[in-house]
């Protein structure tokens, strides 16, 4: 398997190269073993492979963390659904980007299903997010579980009756809110939205390898900005609202690092937009990058970039919740959030997943009737 050449982009189909990207091409042609066996030999993908495969294990060691915090409930409470779900979608989406560069080669079928999936994960990693931010973020969302102590709290005194050092006075009620009518789109139609635009964002994606190749990477960074403001409304809201936690409390930190990761999260989105449409260096210098150093090993890692902050960004809301449980909501306001719930994280991420696998099966569909007859030529070859 290692005696099989790589090829120069003039050797494959038009539909295998990459622009600026002039060597290091593997045939469209090989075996299951082959691809595996590449991600040990320079090619033009491997660098692609081990960007977003290498994060898998950084990112899950980052997501650990907050289960081992003083006062954290156990790693399966109802607490924590959403940021499972968070994992999952971050998880689904680096181990599909890497796959789908290290199997693209087995055959221009397999290529477009690989990358189908890739995009079908980038969204579900969104509505992850999504709800993430829905109930850890929002100033006036409502965990239950940690809601119990918040009259003992309020009052000053700790959950166990002794005086509480992080009691403080309740945030503003919810009616002092600058921006109501915001708040009334978060809490009725921001996950359905998320959804939605997901949805959406799939098929366009999807649409970009058959039609509208022309301007493909704009269209696909350009697509995915859409969810990004639709996923990021509860932070806005954060960002404009009066800051839930006192300002003398130890919360008040972490509500400010919210802010900064955010910020850093923008910032590595941003960049990682500019590597992917740009296609720099490789444009400035073409076929000195084919191996190592072309745009989308620099796309694929200040996208993950962009991921740890927003993870650190949700893990200092959660510590926030677990210092100052009762700064929630106000204890005689009731909540208006309900609590996380099977149905409303898990039972989401499936519905969304079946419908982002029947977009794929359609698209596949498509590929398989468009690229057989090309395929069988391939193989005569």
């Amino acid at each position: 398997m290692w005696s099989v050449p790589l090829l120069r982009h003039t050797d494959v189909p038009q539909r295998v190269t990459e622009n600026f990207i002039l060597s290091g091409y593997r045939f469209p042609n090989y075996s299951l073993l082959q691809c595996l066996a590449s991600a040990f030999r320079p090619t033009n993908e491997t660098g692609n492979f081990w960007t977003h495969f290498l994060p898998i294990f950084i990112f899950a060691f980052h997501f650990l963390e907050p289960f081992g915090w003083t006062g954290a409930p156990s790693l399966l409470d109802p607490f924590f659904y959403p940021f499972w779900n968070y994992f999952l979608g971050v998880f689904l989406l680096l181990l599909a980007s890497s796959m789908a560069h290290l199997l693209n080669s087995m055959s221009l079928i397999i290529r477009e299903i690989c990358f189908f999936v890739d995009y079908g994960t980038i969204s579900a990693y969104t509505v992850g997010s999504s709800l993430a931010y829905y109930y850890y973020i929002h100033p006036q969302a409502g965990i239950p579980g940690l809601r119990s102590g918040n009259a003992e709290n309020a009052s000053g005194t700790g959950g166990n009756g002794q005086p509480s050092s992080s009691a403080a006075p309740s945030p503003l009620p919810a009616t002092s809110s600058p921006l109501p009518e915001f708040r009334v789109f978060f809490e009725n139609f921001y996950i359905p939205m998320s959804c939605l635009v997901a949805i959406v964002c799939v098929m366009a994606c999807c649409n970009t390898r058959q039609q509208w190749r022309t301007y493909r990477y704009s269209i696909r960074t350009l697509v995915f900005l859409l969810p990004f403001f639709v996923s990021s409304t509860p932070i806005f809201y954060r960002l404009l609202s009066p800051c839930p936690y006192p300002s003398y409390s130890s919360s008040s930190s972490e509500s400010a690092s919210t802010a900064a990761f955010f910020y850093r999260h923008c910032f590595w989105l941003v960049v990682s937009a500019i590597f992917n449409i740009s296609k720099i260096p490789e444009r400035l210098s073409p076929g000195n990058f084919d191996i190592w150093g072309h745009s989308h090993q620099w796309f694929h890692c200040c996208t993950f970039l962009s991921i740890l902050d927003e993870l650190h960004m949700i893990k200092a809301e959660i510590r926030a919740l677990f210092l100052h449980p009762s700064l929630v909501l106000p204890p005689l306001v009731p909540a208006e959030l309900p609590g996380p719930t099977v149905a409303s994280t898990y039972g989401v991420m499936v519905l969304l997943q079946g419908c982002i696998g029947s977009i794929i099966g359609w698209f596949g569909w498509r590929a398989y009737h468009i690229y057989t007859p090309q395929q069988q030529r391939l193989k005569l070859h």
